[in-house]
C-alpha cells in the first residue's frame, strides 16, 4: 500500500519521484525537460502526454459549482506539469459539458472518452454516472465521480467509480444526528430529488430518523422535479405547503442550491421558522449574494464533505496560495476544494501506475487500488482497498453560515470568504459509525 500526501510543503510523491507544489506561485509555465520513463501504455498515454478526461456540467443545473471544480483541476494539473508532469509526461485535461441532466449529451460525451482517455478525473451526476458504471469495466477506464451515490462502493455495481469522501446516505446519518445532539432537533422533513442523488440522501435520512427515535413529519422523497431545458421551473408549491404544514423541526434537502431557493423563500416566507441543511450539493455559498441571504444566515447549517475555503487544515495554505498566484481574477470559492482533492486522488493513481511500470488502462485500474491518498486535511483520507466497510468514509463536516464575513471578493485581493464557520468535523455519529455497508442505501429500479 502507497500513501501520496499532500502536505503544507508540497505535494510528496512517496512513489520515488517529489511533485513540490506549494511554494511554486508565479514558477514558469515552461516545464523542465524530462526524459519520459518507460512504462507500458495503450489508450490514453503516449511517449510524451497523460490524456485525462473531465465530464464537467458546465452549463446545467450544477454548472456554478462544477466550473469553478474545472477551474482547480486546471491549476493542479498545470502546477504538476511544471514539475515535470508525470512519468516525464505532460498532462493534458481533457474538458466536455455534460448539460446536467443531459443524458443524451452525457453518454456521448463518454464515448468521446473511451478512446481517448488514461482515466476520468471527474464525472458528473449520479445517473449519468450510473449509466456507464459497466461500460467502465468492459473499457477498463477508473471514473472519480462527482457524485456521492452510496452504489459506488458496491463492487458488482461501482467497480470502476472510485468515490471520494462520504456517501449522501451516510452524510444525512451524520448531519442529522448532529443537529438532534446539539439543537434538539425532534421532528424532521425530507425533501429530495429522485434518482440516485435524491433518493440516496433521503434514504439515510430516513434510517437515521428511525435510529434515534425522531419522527418524520414529511416525507418529500423524490418530490422535487429538477429543473430542465424542457422544464426550467418546475412547480414546487405542494412540497412548500407540505413542509409549511409539518412545522419541523428540521428541513433536510436533497436537491440542488436553485431549488433550495426557492423552496427554502417560499416556505420561510409563510412563517416557518425550522432550520435547515441538507446533503452538500444541496447549498451554494452564492446565495448569500441573492435576497435569500439573511434567511439562509439564520437557518441553514451546512454539511458537507470536505472543509470549506479558508478553513486551518495544513493544505489549505497552499492551494489558496496556488489559486491565487494562477487566478487572481477568480472570487473565492468551496468549490476548488473539490477540484483540488479530485485532481489530488487522480494524480495518486497515476503515479501509482508509473511506480508499478503499467499506465495501461487495466494498470491504472489496478494502482487505484493500491493507493490511501492523504489529503492535508482537505477531506478524510482515502483509499479504495479491501471490503467496501474497510474504505467507505464515514466523516463530514459541519459550517454555520455567516453573512457578516461573507465576501465573494477575487482571490487577487486576498480577503475574501465563503461564510462558513466550522461547527465540527470531521465528525461521525453513532448512527454512521455503526452502519454496516451491505448494498447501495437506495437502489433504482427498472
Amino acid at each position: 500500500m502507497r500513501t501520496i500526501k499532500w502536505l503544507a510543503a508540497g505535494l510528496t510523491a512517496s512513489l520515488g519521484a517529489a511533485v513540490s507544489l506549494a511554494g511554486h506561485a508565479g514558477a514558469s509555465t515552461e516545464p523542465p525537460a524530462m526524459e519520459p520513463v518507460e512504462v507500458e501504455t495503450d489508450i490514453g498515454v503516449d511517449d510524451t502526454t497523460i490524456y485525462v478526461g473531465m465530464l464537467a456540467d458546465q452549463s446545467g443545473i450544477f454548472s456554478p459549482l462544477v466550473n469553478d471544480i474545472v477551474a482547480a483541476q486546471q491549476v493542479y494539473w498545470d502546477l504538476v506539469n511544471s514539475e515535470g508532469g508525470i512519468a516525464g509526461r505532460q498532462v493534458e485535461l481533457l474538458v466536455e459539458d455534460t448539460e446536467y441532466p443531459d443524458m443524451a449529451v452525457y453518454r456521448a460525451k463518454y464515448d468521446a472518452f473511451r478512446d481517448e482517455v488514461a482515466i476520468i478525473s471527474m464525472s458528473t451526476g449520479s445517473p449519468q454516472t450510473s449509466s456507464v458504471a459497466e461500460d467502465l469495466v468492459d473499457d477498463e477506464l477508473v471514473a472519480i465521480p462527482l457524485t456521492w451515490y452510496s452504489g459506488w462502493a458496491d463492487p458488482d455495481f461501482g467497480q470502476n467509480v472510485f468515490e471520494t469522501y462520504t456517501n449522501y446516505c451516510v452524510e444525512s446519518m451524520n448531519a442529522i444526528e448532529w443537529m438532534h445532539n446539539n439543537r434538539d432537533v425532534e421532528t424532521v422533513a425530507i425533501v429530495s430529488f429522485p434518482g440516485e442523488y435524491g433518493q440516496d440522501g433521503a434514504a439515510g435520512a430516513k434510517m437515521v430518523v428511525e435510529e434515534l427515535g425522531l419522527e418524520l413529519v414529511y416525507d418529500g422523497e423524490a418530490a422535487v422535479t429538477p429543473p430542465s431545458a424542457d422544464n426550467p421551473s418546475p412547480d414546487w408549491s405542494g412540497v412548500i405547503q407540505q413542509i409549511v404544514a409539518s412545522d419541523a423541526d428540521l428541513v433536510w434537502t436533497t436537491v440542488n442550491a436553485s431549488a433550495l431557493a426557492s423552496i427554502m423563500g417560499g416556505v420561510v416566507g409563510q412563517g416557518f421558522d425550522g432550520l435547515w441543511s441538507g446533503n452538500s450539493p444541496s447549498y451554494d455559498f452564492k446565495l448569500l449574494d441573492t435576497d435569500l441571504a439573511p434567511v439562509v444566515d439564520q437557518y441553514y447549517i451546512v454539511s458537507t464533505y470536505q472543509v470549506l475555503w479558508g478553513t486551518d487544515v495544513p493544505a489549505m495554505a497552499p492551494l489558496i496560495e496556488e489559486m491565487t498566484a494562477a487566478r487572481p481574477d477568480l472570487r473565492v470559492s468551496d468549490a476548488y476544494i473539490y477540484g483540488w482533492t479530485e485532481a489530488q486522488a487522480t494524480h495518486a493513481i497515476l503515479e501509482q501506475a508509473a511506480a508499478s511500470g503499467d499506465m495501461t488502462r487495466g494498470g491504472i485500474v489496478a494502482a487505484a487500488g493500491e493507493v490511501t491518498v492523504d489529503f492535508g486535511g482537505l477531506a478524510p483520507t482515502q483509499s479504495w482497498a479491501g471490503e467496501p466497510n474497510d474504505y467507505i468514509v464515514r466523516e463530514s463536516y459541519l459550517y454555520d453560515v455567516s453573512l457578516e464575513d461573507f465576501d465573494w471578493a477575487p482571490l487577487g485581493e486576498g480577503v475574501g470568504s465563503t461564510g462558513a464557520v466550522l461547527l465540527e468535523g470531521p465528525y461521525v455519529g453513532e448512527v454512521a459509525s455503526n452502519f454496516t455497508y451491505e448494498a447501495p442505501c437506495f437502489e433504482p429500479t427498472g
